[in-house]
């Protein structure tokens, strides 16, 4: 009885579609999945940061260009891209 079985499964889909309509339910999945890509993406560079934080610094060449670099959320997402703040080197005398 605790078990979900494929008549609960069936059950819980017609539900699903006469709530939302089939119309919306492509619009759902995608945005789903686009939720979990930045969320990916945000852990991935979390972890990234916590790595280089933990590591000696690296001296970096300075870029040519004075352009910020952009993390994209998910590939083609413009909309949601934000700059990435730049570690600024310390003078230490």
């Amino acid at each position: 009885m605790g078990q979900i079985g494929a008549r609960e499964l069936v059950v819980l889909a017609i539900i699903v579609l006469l709530v939302f309509g089939a119309k919306r339910l492509p619009d759902i999945a995608r945005s789903l999945g686009k939720s979990a890509r930045i969320l990916k993406s945000e852990t991935a560079a979390m972890k990234a940061e916590n790595n280089t934080a933990a590591a000696p610094p690296k001296e970096e060449p300075e870029p040519a260009t004075g352009t910020a670099r952009t993390i994209q959320a998910a590939p083609g997402d413009v909309s949601t891209a934000r700059p990435v703040e730049e570690p600024k080197p310390t003078a230490q005398t």
